[in-house]
Protein backbone atom coordinates (compact mmCIF):
# COMPACT_ATOMS: atom_id res chain seq x y z
CA UNK A 1 0.00 0.00 0.00
CA UNK A 2 1.64 3.48 -0.77
CA UNK A 3 1.86 5.94 1.14
CA UNK A 4 1.79 9.45 0.32
CA UNK A 5 2.95 12.68 2.11
CA UNK A 6 2.17 16.29 1.53
CA UNK A 7 3.27 18.99 3.45
CA UNK A 8 0.25 22.24 3.47
CA UNK A 9 2.13 25.16 1.98
CA UNK A 10 2.26 26.25 -1.68
CA UNK A 11 5.20 28.22 -1.02
CA UNK A 12 7.08 25.41 1.11
CA UNK A 13 6.67 23.36 -1.83
CA UNK A 14 8.77 25.76 -3.87
CA UNK A 15 11.28 26.29 -1.52
CA UNK A 16 12.37 23.19 -0.99
CA UNK A 17 12.12 22.18 -4.51
CA UNK A 18 14.56 25.02 -4.88
CA UNK A 19 16.92 24.30 -2.27
CA UNK A 20 16.60 20.72 -1.63
CA UNK A 21 16.56 21.23 2.09
CA UNK A 22 14.77 18.63 4.41
CA UNK A 23 13.68 18.93 8.26
CA UNK A 24 13.39 16.58 10.67
CA UNK A 25 10.25 15.70 11.71
CA UNK A 26 8.67 15.67 15.34
CA UNK A 27 7.52 12.33 16.33
CA UNK A 28 7.76 10.30 13.08
CA UNK A 29 5.78 7.34 12.66
CA UNK A 30 7.38 4.17 13.37
CA UNK A 31 7.21 3.14 9.17
CA UNK A 32 7.72 6.37 7.44
CA UNK A 33 7.24 5.99 3.35
CA UNK A 34 10.62 6.13 1.44
CA UNK A 35 8.84 8.64 -0.75
CA UNK A 36 7.61 11.00 2.26
CA UNK A 37 9.81 14.32 2.20
CA UNK A 38 10.00 16.24 5.42
CA UNK A 39 8.89 20.24 3.78
CA UNK A 40 9.42 23.22 5.76
CA UNK A 41 5.62 24.67 5.72
CA UNK A 42 6.03 27.89 8.02
CA UNK A 43 7.73 30.12 10.65
CA UNK A 44 6.04 30.19 14.32
CA UNK A 45 6.36 33.66 16.34
CA UNK A 46 9.57 32.35 17.71
CA UNK A 47 11.54 32.17 14.04
CA UNK A 48 11.94 28.17 14.13
CA UNK A 49 10.60 26.35 11.49
CA UNK A 50 6.86 24.77 11.85
CA UNK A 51 7.00 20.96 9.89
CA UNK A 52 3.79 19.05 9.33
CA UNK A 53 3.75 15.58 8.18
CA UNK A 54 1.05 14.21 6.61
CA UNK A 55 0.46 10.57 5.99
CA UNK A 56 -2.26 8.63 3.97
CA UNK A 57 -3.09 5.59 1.81
CA UNK A 58 -5.02 8.29 -1.06
CA UNK A 59 -3.86 12.55 -1.61
CA UNK A 60 -4.96 14.87 -3.51
CA UNK A 61 -3.67 18.24 -4.07
CA UNK A 62 -5.57 21.30 -6.40
CA UNK A 63 -2.81 24.57 -6.05
CA UNK A 64 -5.34 26.84 -7.69
CA UNK A 65 -7.75 26.32 -5.01
CA UNK A 66 -4.91 25.58 -1.92
CA UNK A 67 -6.80 22.42 -1.05
CA UNK A 68 -5.51 19.32 -0.14
CA UNK A 69 -7.92 16.51 0.05
CA UNK A 70 -5.76 13.21 2.22
CA UNK A 71 -7.44 9.59 3.18
CA UNK A 72 -7.36 6.18 4.44
CA UNK A 73 -5.27 5.58 7.51
CA UNK A 74 -4.41 9.51 7.77
CA UNK A 75 -1.95 10.69 10.38
CA UNK A 76 -0.81 14.22 11.00
CA UNK A 77 2.25 15.03 13.03
CA UNK A 78 2.84 18.90 13.86
CA UNK A 79 4.39 20.34 16.43
CA UNK A 80 0.84 21.94 17.48
CA UNK A 81 -1.23 18.61 17.31
CA UNK A 82 -1.18 15.19 15.87
CA UNK A 83 -4.21 13.78 14.43
CA UNK A 84 -5.69 10.77 12.90
CA UNK A 85 -8.82 10.18 10.97
CA UNK A 86 -10.26 8.50 8.49
CA UNK A 87 -10.49 11.57 5.76
CA UNK A 88 -8.29 15.20 6.16
CA UNK A 89 -8.68 18.48 4.19
CA UNK A 90 -6.35 20.98 4.24
CA UNK A 91 -6.85 24.51 3.24
CA UNK A 92 -3.76 27.15 2.58
CA UNK A 93 -3.31 30.97 3.21
CA UNK A 94 -3.57 33.09 -0.05
CA UNK A 95 -0.48 34.81 1.45
CA UNK A 96 2.63 32.71 0.34
CA UNK A 97 4.59 31.61 3.40
CA UNK A 98 1.30 31.81 5.63
CA UNK A 99 0.86 27.85 5.79
CA UNK A 100 -2.00 26.02 7.04
CA UNK A 101 -4.80 27.74 7.80
CA UNK A 102 -7.64 24.93 8.66
CA UNK A 103 -7.35 21.30 8.90
CA UNK A 104 -10.80 19.27 8.62
CA UNK A 105 -10.57 16.02 9.87
CA UNK A 106 -13.78 13.44 9.53
CA UNK A 107 -14.37 9.53 10.66
CA UNK A 108 -12.27 8.17 13.46
CA UNK A 109 -10.87 11.01 14.86
CA UNK A 110 -8.14 11.13 17.53
CA UNK A 111 -6.25 14.29 18.72
CA UNK A 112 -3.65 14.70 20.76
CA UNK A 113 -2.49 18.15 22.08
CA UNK A 114 0.06 18.87 24.66
CA UNK A 115 1.84 21.67 26.73
CA UNK A 116 5.48 21.07 28.20
CA UNK A 117 4.99 21.21 31.62
CA UNK A 118 6.59 23.50 34.21
CA UNK A 119 9.56 22.91 36.33
CA UNK A 120 10.33 19.71 34.98
CA UNK A 121 6.57 18.33 35.80
CA UNK A 122 4.98 15.69 33.34
CA UNK A 123 3.27 17.33 30.04
CA UNK A 124 -0.06 18.51 30.25
CA UNK A 125 -1.76 16.04 27.82
CA UNK A 126 -5.65 16.16 26.24
CA UNK A 127 -6.63 13.40 23.89
CA UNK A 128 -9.73 14.25 22.15
CA UNK A 129 -11.94 11.76 20.43
CA UNK A 130 -14.75 12.92 18.30
CA UNK A 131 -16.23 11.99 14.22
CA UNK A 132 -15.18 15.39 13.12
CA UNK A 133 -12.44 18.02 14.35
CA UNK A 134 -11.86 21.10 13.02
CA UNK A 135 -8.16 22.93 13.22
CA UNK A 136 -7.97 26.94 13.01
CA UNK A 137 -4.46 28.75 12.95
CA UNK A 138 -6.54 32.14 13.44
CA UNK A 139 -7.13 30.96 17.12
CA UNK A 140 -5.14 27.67 17.58
CA UNK A 141 -8.20 25.96 18.28
CA UNK A 142 -9.28 22.53 17.73
CA UNK A 143 -12.98 22.05 17.33
CA UNK A 144 -14.69 18.58 18.26
CA UNK A 145 -18.02 17.84 17.31
CA UNK A 146 -19.95 14.28 16.98
CA UNK A 147 -20.31 12.64 19.99
CA UNK A 148 -16.54 14.59 21.36
CA UNK A 149 -14.77 13.05 24.45
CA UNK A 150 -11.90 14.29 25.76
CA UNK A 151 -9.16 12.92 28.16
CA UNK A 152 -7.23 14.83 30.32
CA UNK A 153 -4.84 13.22 32.98
CA UNK A 154 -7.48 11.35 35.44
CA UNK A 155 -10.20 13.25 34.48
CA UNK A 156 -12.96 12.43 31.38
CA UNK A 157 -15.23 14.58 29.80
CA UNK A 158 -17.76 12.97 27.76
CA UNK A 159 -20.55 14.37 25.65
CA UNK A 160 -23.90 13.45 26.70
CA UNK A 161 -25.19 14.40 23.57
CA UNK A 162 -24.41 14.56 19.79
CA UNK A 163 -24.51 18.44 19.41
CA UNK A 164 -22.19 19.01 22.35
CA UNK A 165 -19.05 20.62 20.91
CA UNK A 166 -15.47 20.33 22.66
CA UNK A 167 -12.85 22.85 22.13
CA UNK A 168 -9.41 22.21 22.56
CA UNK A 169 -7.10 25.60 22.56
CA UNK A 170 -3.07 25.64 22.38
CA UNK A 171 -2.73 25.91 26.13
CA UNK A 172 -5.04 22.19 26.30
CA UNK A 173 -7.79 23.89 28.07
CA UNK A 174 -11.20 22.45 27.27
CA UNK A 175 -14.58 24.15 26.75
CA UNK A 176 -17.54 22.42 26.39
CA UNK A 177 -20.96 23.71 24.69
CA UNK A 178 -23.88 21.57 25.72
CA UNK A 179 -24.50 18.43 27.90
CA UNK A 180 -21.81 16.36 29.26
CA UNK A 181 -21.37 13.96 31.85
CA UNK A 182 -17.41 14.56 33.91
CA UNK A 183 -15.45 11.57 35.51
CA UNK A 184 -12.84 12.40 37.92
CA UNK A 185 -10.62 9.55 39.10
CA UNK A 186 -8.45 9.17 42.06
CA UNK A 187 -5.20 7.16 42.39
CA UNK A 188 -5.12 5.30 45.37
CA UNK A 189 -3.37 6.49 48.28
CA UNK A 190 0.17 4.38 48.53
CA UNK A 191 0.07 1.96 51.69
CA UNK A 192 2.41 3.08 54.06
CA UNK A 193 5.90 1.15 54.84
CA UNK A 194 6.58 -0.83 57.31
CA UNK A 195 9.12 1.22 58.86
CA UNK A 196 7.16 4.50 58.78
CA UNK A 197 4.22 2.02 60.96
CA UNK A 198 3.42 2.92 64.54
CA UNK A 199 3.87 -0.03 67.05
CA UNK A 200 1.35 0.52 69.75
CA UNK A 201 3.00 0.20 72.78
CA UNK A 202 2.00 -3.03 75.38
CA UNK A 203 -0.30 -1.82 77.95
CA UNK A 204 0.88 -2.87 81.29
CA UNK A 205 -0.45 -5.83 82.75
CA UNK A 206 -2.50 -6.18 86.21
CA UNK A 207 -0.81 -7.05 89.19
CA UNK A 208 -1.57 -10.50 90.58
CA UNK A 209 -2.92 -10.77 94.21
CA UNK A 210 -1.20 -13.06 96.44
CA UNK A 211 -2.86 -16.00 98.60
CA UNK A 212 -2.83 -15.66 102.43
Amino acid sequence: MRRVFFAACLFAIATASRSGAQESVRNPPASPSPHANPILSETAANGQPITTQIYADEASFDTEKRLGVFSGHVRVFDPRFNIQSDKLTVYIHKEEGEGLEKAIADGHVGVVREKPGENGAPPNRAIGLSEKAVYTSSDSNVVLTGSPRVQQGLDTHIATSPDTVMILNQEGHLTTHGPSRTEIRQEKSPSPSPSASVTPTPKPKPKRRKKR
